[in-house]
């Protein structure tokens, strides 16, 4: 792959939004590629085909994870021992993130999203450190897209699939916490925009502070 400086001049198209789950991200994207006619990558609809193109050799804790039942996924390990080891949260994949932008036609702008545009790895790749946002969820609110998520839809969800679907769901509620502060600290450590999304913001309004970041508005 090319080095960073050649990335920064062939991504200047990209605007990155990365950030906490249930924190909007999709729903921003996919309004400001509709509002400015930019093509939408969606970065979590992607990782079962980045799963195909890994090797236990460049992603060995995806490949643990694929390898352990749900309940080892979910239950036999500590929150704190989810997060560190989590492989997404890692970094592992990131490149295929970057080959999959390159393989795109560059006249046309793209919005990418997910929670996978961890700060350390998309700063070196920014030539205008305005194209890139994260979304920070509060607690309270992540809590409420979880509960709005699961009644949208049928599925019960990967959580049920353990036989402690409860004490899951808090092992990863709190894997997330520790993942959103993670982000809050290397944003703020690489003077990167990071924006807290809560209750009083509206999905309307996190449209508007996004667009205007990234100077679309």
């Amino acid at each position: 792959m090319a080095d960073d400086s050649a990335l920064r001049k062939r991504l200047r198209h990209v605007y990155w939004i990365g950030g906490g789950s249930g924190a909007g991200k999709s729903t921003v994207a996919a309004a400001l590629a509709d509002r400015h006619g930019l093509r939408l990558f969606g970065t979590d609809e992607a990782m079962p085909d980045h799963a195909r193109r890994t090797t236990a050799q460049d992603a060995p804790r995806l490949h643990e994870f694929i390898a352990m039942s749900m309940d080892e996924r979910w239950l036999d390990r500590s929150p704190e021992v989810m997060f560190e080891t989590f492989h997404w949260f890692r970094g592992e994949g990131f490149h295929l993130i970057v080959e999959d932008l390159l393989a795109m036609p560059a006249d046309q702008g793209i919005v990418v999203e997910g929670f996978r545009l961890l700060p350390a790895l998309v700063a070196p790749l920014l030539a205008d450190r305005r194209r890139a946002v994260w979304l920070l969820p509060s607690p309270d609110f992540r809590a409420h897209a979880v509960l709005k998520r699961a009644k949208a839809t049928r599925s019960p969800g990967f959580l049920a699939q353990t036989s402690d679907p409860e004490r899951a769901g808090r092992n990863l509620a709190a894997r997330e916490r520790y993942f959103v502060e993670r982000l809050r600290e290397e944003t703020r450590d690489l003077g990167l925009e990071a924006l807290t999304v809560d209750a009083a913001v509206s999905e309307t309004e996190s449209v508007r502070r996004v667009g205007e970041h990234f100077g679309l508005s």
